[in-house]
């Protein structure tokens, strides 16, 4: 077999095992099925009045051409006083905060910036497949740490036996995608201690910091002594503002990071979306505090409806504590693996979920599936019904 053949069959395997082949794979078939797509976090929730009018009047005054690659210096001030205010960090908006093409895209810069072939980064499992995938794209490896439900705790002896010679980073996903853990304190605490002391580069992913339940709070790692210097702090407002397409996200860190991961946000986006961030900036500016309380509250109701109707079909969800996703035990939904579960469920009800093993390693997660309450409440009511009527798992 030639050098091209090898590349072309490593490269559909690459996509045929990948979480966002699963995720994107089920949203398809969920499309042609006209099913209720839960696989896929699209957030299509209402967008904020005033986001939606400053876009507008943005492309309407002229902002339609290249920004700077760490982004407009409107929004940059707006997410300085936002992490200073909301988050405890302080970041100065002129040299330690670049705006990118959402997270997903601030994550990608920072790896490329901060990561070597053959790196080591500790994620949490279950982890986000983007994240995993991301660090194997730049040739890092994404060293899973077990986390043990229903809580998703995990021992920090077992973080410090995951470290090796070749350990670069620690990679901090709260509130998780998709176990819904929220990191605490004391979790926090541990682990700035051992970042320290093996001299680690801490990557956050925040993107739902604001979708919090249960009397949490969101603590960022970088708020945490000890951590400010090397920490960068990843999120962005997609979810925040309902806003998955515009791909507005930033990284903020220490100034030399920064201006590392500005130039590669530059090579490869060369700046986010001008006028769609001047509609972001206008709603960090101008929605009041009682916005993220309501959204708080809206989505702890969506979560109770997600939840009380996968109990009612048999389907056990471990409750998040944030973000907006279940991960439900499917042991009695027909199918050798999670793969054909899910399948099997989306003929079934016409509700397409993402198999469990997108978000383990070694096979694990095969009696899970994950399930998004992103949704307006007909459709998740909808939803419920169509799941409790299914006899996939009957």
């Amino acid at each position: 077999m030639s050098n091209t053949s090898h590349t072309r069959t490593r490269t559909r395997m690459r996509r045929e095992e990948s979480a966002s082949s699963e995720i994107r794979l089920m949203s398809a078939e969920c499309e042609r099925v006209g099913g209720i797509n839960l696989s896929q976090g699209v957030c299509n929730t209402e967008v904020p009045a005033c986001v939606r009018r400053a876009a507008r009047a943005a492309i309407d005054e002229g902002w339609n051409t290249y920004t700077r690659q760490e982004g407009v210096a409107r929004l940059r001030e707006a997410i300085s006083r936002k992490l200073e205010r909301y988050n405890n960090v302080r970041a100065n908006p002129e040299t330690e905060i670049v705006v990118s093409a959402g997270a997903t895209g601030a994550f990608y810069c920072a790896c490329l910036a901060l990561l070597q072939p053959g790196d080591e980064v500790i994620v949490f499992e279950p982890y986000y497949g983007y994240h995993v995938e991301t660090l194997a794209s730049v040739g890092a490896n994404g060293v899973p740490v077990p986390m043990a439900p229903p809580e998703w705790s995990f021992a920090i002896a077992a973080v410090e036996a995951a470290i090796t010679p070749r350990t670069r980073g620690l990679l901090i996903n709260t509130p998780a995608n998709p176990s819904g853990k929220v990191f605490t304190r004391p979790e926090l605490e541990a682990l700035a201690r051992l970042a320290e002391r093996h001299d680690l580069i801490v990557f956050t992913d925040e993107i739902y910091e604001y979708f919090v339940y249960d009397g949490l709070t969101h603590v960022s790692p970088a708020s945490m002594p000890g951590l400010a210097e090397r920490t960068v702090t990843i999120s962005g407002y997609s979810k925040t503002f309902s806003v998955t397409g515009w791909r507005i996200g930033y990284a903020a860190c220490n100034s030399t990071w920064a201006d590392a991961i500005g130039f590669y946000n530059d090579l490869i986006y060369v700046c986010a979306p001008a006028p769609l961030q001047i509609g972001v900036a206008c709603g960090i500016e101008e929605l009041p505090p009682g916005y993220y309380e309501d959204l708080r509250a809206e989505y702890d109701s969506k979560r109770s409806v997600m939840c009380n109707a996968l109990q009612a079909a048999g389907l056990t969800p471990y409750v998040a504590h944030g973000a907006y996703y279940v991960l439900a035990a499917a042991d009695h939904v027909q199918g050798r693996d999670s793969r054909e579960k899910a399948r099997r469920l989306l003929s079934e009800s016409r509700v397409a979920a993402v198999p469990g093993t997108a978000f383990f390693s070694g096979g694990r997660g095969d009696s899970l599936l994950r399930f998004c309450f992103a949704k307006p409440d007909k459709e998740l009511e909808e939803a419920g019904r169509r799941l409790v009527d299914a006899v996939a798992f009957r």
